[in-house]
């Protein structure tokens, strides 16, 4: 009995504590988020009721043709994508029949079959050409790039002339067909220019790959739109993103060459604070198709547990961690603000870690007291108001996951997003969790890596691992 007293008076000190590292941690968030919420919804109602009553928006069927056309090339990293490279690019082939462009894919010459099934596409169709990179893979994705960029200016040099920007898209990305119409035209006024990433859903995965459809929902719905708003930098999401030529040749010759840097896990995100920092205009784009339908790049996300931790815990080594020291906190308040934001991922799920930790010991004590050994935890009115606030605001967090994705997949998908919450926060704590290793990996000298997850297309089976 002594051993069981002593452990529930440590339990109950433990509760003490992490209780108000999680409560004010969540505040702390909460508020960061509430702001963005709030400008968001100024902004909504100014544009609905000022801007959109007096000029009509602009979709695909309305969208002009660009003053100064240019024909786009394409930048398709790939590393043992053999089971959905082949898919994409023929549907990419076919959707852009009309746009102006060439398709660069870069492979590794340990990857026989992707190179088997993209030298097959290549040969039926002069506008794709296989980039095969002088090393065996993996390395990044940015080393990647970089290999795809050489073989661009080679070609450029071979036929005389120059892209007018570079695209960039994964082997697994479902394509819009007004995609290049838009970029041929938007890259006129803007130095770099995203598209939203719309997740498609699984049926074999509705908690899982359903979390991504419900966070870029309302990452790619309110996010983007508000740093862009702010005046903050717009980062790309890697995919569905163009970049005029002459400011990726200026971000080249400041880096020997190489636009993307090979050390990082997240070149995508880092190369649009990187236009914002040489004063470069980025852009965030939601614009309709001549159908009502969104103009975006698709895309399967993870269907397991363990690839989203694999891949989340990339996003927090690149942005929340290594980002830190790589990209600094340079720029306007807006950008030092938005950086952050980006940056609190790992202080999330540690506070998220503490949060279950505090109600799993609350619910411990109160199961002893029924049975008189120990007291329920009697909090300040301090902690009580200091709960309340943490109660209103994670109400107001669910009622916007609901509501974005209600709007981008339907009422019932926007009720799933509820619990699914659970689930992004557990991927959330095991990815950070993750990401601190290999960080730590980072720090002492070990290789970066292209630490990939398994892809699927549409109406193709699920990769095998």
């Amino acid at each position: 009995m002594e051993i069981l007293d002593t452990t529930i008076q440590s339990i109950s000190f433990l509760h003490n504590e992490i209780i108000i590292f999680a409560v004010f941690g969540f505040i702390i968030g909460g508020i960061d988020d509430f702001i963005i919420d709030i400008l968001y919804l100024i902004r909504k109602i100014n544009r609905r009721l000022f801007i959109y009553s007096i000029y009509r928006r602009m979709t695909g069927a309305t969208l002009p043709q660009s003053a100064w056309p240019g024909e786009m090339a394409i930048f398709i990293p790939a590393w043992n994508e053999a089971n959905v490279i082949g898919a994409m690019l023929r549907n990419s082939l076919n959707s852009w029949r009309a746009g102006g462009f060439h398709i660069f894919v870069g492979v590794y010459p340990n990857d026989p079959n992707s190179i088997t099934t993209i030298a097959d596409i290549a040969a039926s169709d002069a506008r794709v050409t296989m980039v095969i990179a002088p090393h065996d893979g993996p390395t990044t994705k940015a080393d990647c790039l970089n290999h795809i960029w050489a073989a661009m200016t080679r070609a450029e040099k071979a036929r005389g002339m120059r892209f007018k920007a570079i695209v960039l898209h994964d082997a697994e990305d479902v394509v819009h067909a007004d995609e290049i119409r838009l970029f041929d035209m938007m890259i006129d006024r803007f130095d770099m220019v995203q598209i939203p990433v719309r997740p498609l859903l699984s049926q074999q995965s509705q908690w899982v790959a359903g979390h991504y459809a419900d966070e870029f929902a309302e990452s790619h719905g309110k996010h983007l739109v508000m740093r862009e708003a702010i005046g903050a930098a717009v980062p790309s999401a890697g995919v569905g993103c163009a970049i005029k030529r002459g400011m990726m040749a200026k971000i080249a010759a400041l880096r020997h060459g190489e636009p993307f840097d090979s050390a990082s896990l997240t070149e995508d995100y880092e190369i649009g604070l990187r236009i914002a920092e040489l004063e470069g205009r980025t852009a965030f784009v939601v614009m309709n198709d001549a159908q009502g339908g969104l103009i975006c790049t698709q895309e399967h996300f993870p269907d397991t547990l363990k690839d989203a931790v694999k891949q989340k815990a990339r996003w927090f080594v690149g942005i929340s961690l290594a980002g830190w020291d790589r990209m600094g906190w340079s720029g306007s308040w807006q950008e030092r603000w938005m950086r952050l934001h980006d940056r609190r991922g790992s202080l999330s799920a540690l506070v998220l870690f503490a949060a279950y930790m505090s109600v799993i010991s609350y619910g411990i004590l109160l199961a002893a007291s029924l049975f008189g050994r120990a007291s329920i935890p009697d909090y300040s009115p301090v902690m009580h108001a200091a709960l309340l606030c943490t109660s209103v605001l994670m109400f107001w967090r669910l009622s916007f996951r609901f509501a974005f994705s209600a709007r981008a997949y339907g009422w019932k998908q926007g009720l799933l997003a509820i619990p699914r919450t659970l689930i992004a926060n557990i991927i959330a704590m095991l990815a950070a969790r993750r990401a601190m290793g290999e960080y730590w990996k980072q720090l002492r000298g070990g290789p970066v890596v292209w630490d990939k997850t398994s892809h699927r297309f549409p109406g193709l089976a699920p990769e095998q691992p």
